[in-house]
């Protein structure tokens, strides 16, 4: 397992994991179901009206098998069988398949997908803000190929502008929504780049503070931002990373004389939303840590007090706002081989959801919920109903009742209901047996078919999930790059 992951649990975490419902086959469903979701469909009437604001939550990673497994694991953290469960976007009224290939590659990198969804317009993987026509790495031809966002055209027409993401701030989804690079890994200038390496392009953190765009930045990254003889306020002497002598931290004070830097959740609880005043908030030198791995008092901003106090402060006024809040951290449980990992940011990414909902209208606030990407994640093996969602696959008895004891495979061992096609934790030989203790510990690396350092994203089709006015369009199988054209009919943005 990865070094990053070997801090430990908690027990109170670790004990909630072992102690979900045991199956029991449960014979009813909560059927909000066929009765009131038809008639809610028969009732509802499309909003033509133009929004004021536009949420659009990106999972990273967060393919449709992920979601599946996050309502089951949410729901039985809840103490219910789970799979009656619904996140908090499942109850929007309008959904569509969103392709996810980039222009060179059938299976995509966020950095494509992102681009193609902020502009309209499908690109290669790798590249961030860039046509399709540039080389991966072509400094160059990406100055002949940029690309404007609906960020731009929203920065236009007065609206605030916000992000929140869990992972850097300076990563491939929200470092499209401002940079363009032809290169997703020129974060900043530091020991394994510089300027000629880049051959001219500015690096990632550096576009942000030029662009300065945005009213609301929240995520990680600090390493990014400040030099190396820099030390970062609040830590025991934690250093910056940049080796070209611009300290962005202070750059980005300069042109916002008002703004407010934040590194931890005292200093963010204490920034005033009503002020009108920009924010920067960086909360770890690299990603935000993973939501189930984060317990104390000295834990980080979880997404959803992020969203919140995005909302907050560009709600001041009355311009009207476009927030992206990514939960970046599911895609690297995935790339981890650990399910817990990414089902627990899952449900983190559901919690931001239903603050966003709770504190916005349907009449003025459109919000979309989508995933740039699916994983070779799988659910399997013929689990009995209510069965631990991270456990040992029990299947039912002749009589459809369920077992007393775990299926076995064809070598006689047990296994899990949750796997992937690639990943750290595929097997060299004989595979080892898993128990249920081993199976159903938050760290459990899954076993995987084929063996790679890191699990590797799938192609498949990811869901799109919209509500809120001119939500209607939304529907059946589009490319991803519709969601730019839904952001801007949503908003009313002219070309």
């Amino acid at each position: 397992m990865k070094t990053y992951l070997l801090p430990l649990l908690s027990a109170a975490l670790l004990s909630a994991c072992q102690t979900m419902p045991k199956a029991s086959n449960p014979s009813t469903v909560d059927d909000y179901a066929a009765e009131g979701v038809l008639a809610d469909r028969i009732s509802y009437q499309a909003d033509r009206a133009p929004a004021k604001n536009l949420i659009l939550f990106i999972g990273d990673g967060m393919g449709v098998s992920t979601v599946t497994a996050a309502r089951i694991y949410e729901g039985q953290l809840k103490g219910q069988s789970g799979e009656e469960n619904q996140l908090s976007w499942e109850s929007f009224p309008h959904t569509a398949l969103s392709k996810t290939y980039n222009t060179n590659q059938q299976v995509p990198d966020s950095a494509g997908t992102a681009t193609a969804m902020y502009t309209g317009v499908k690109t290669r993987a790798g590249v961030i803000g860039i046509g399709p026509d540039a080389d991966r790495g072509d400094c160059t031809a990406a100055r002949e190929n940029e690309l404007e966002t609906f960020f731009d055209a929203a920065d236009r027409a007065g609206l605030k502008l916000g992000l929140v993401t869990s992972a850097r701030l300076t990563h491939a989804t929200p470092a499209a929504a401002y940079a363009h690079v032809p290169e997703r890994n020129w974060e900043y200038f530091g020991s394994s780049l510089n300027r000629d390496a880049a051959g001219g392009c500015s690096d990632i953190a550096s576009q942000f503070v030029e662009n300065n765009q945005f009213d609301v930045a929240f995520g990680g990254g600090r390493r990014g931002f400040l030099r190396d003889v820099d030390t970062v306020p609040g830590t025991d002497g934690e250093a910056g990373q940049r080796m070209d002598g611009l300290n962005l931290i202070e750059a980005w004070r300069e042109k916002n004389e008002d703004g407010e830097v934040v590194f931890d959740r005292t200093s963010l609880d204490a920034f005033d939303t009503s002020s009108g005043n920009r924010v920067l908030g960086l909360f770890d030198a690299s990603h935000l840590q993973y939501s189930l791995t984060q317990t104390g008092s000295d834990r980080q901003p979880s997404l959803a007090e992020l969203t919140a106090k995005a909302i907050e402060t560009l709600s001041a006024g009355d311009h009207g706002f476009v927030l992206m809040v990514e939960g970046g951290r599911i895609d690297h449980g995935h790339h981890d081989g650990v399910a817990a990992l990414a089902l627990a940011d899952t449900v983190a990414f559901a919690d931001a959801v239903s603050v966003a909902d709770a504190m916005t209208s349907d009449a003025d606030t459109t919000i979309l919920v989508t995933a740039d990407h699916s994983h070779v994640f799988t659910m399997a093996g013929y689990p009995t109903r209510g069965n631990p969602i991270l456990g040992l696959v029990v299947g039912n008895d002749r009589t459809g009742n369920p077992e007393e004891t775990p299926y076995l495979a064809e070598d006689a061992k047990p296994y899990t209901t949750l796997g992937y096609a690639t990943g750290p934790g595929a097997v060299a030989g004989l595979r080892p047996s898993v128990t249920q203790e081993e199976a159903l510990d938050p760290s459990y690396q899954q076993q995987a078919l084929v063996p790679l350092k890191d699990e590797t994203h799938g192609g498949e089709d990811v869901a799109i999930y919209a509500k809120g006015p001119r939500s209607f369009v939304v529907s059946g199988v589009v490319e991803q790059s519709y969601v730019h054209d839904v952001v801007r009919y949503a908003l009313d943005l002219q070309d």
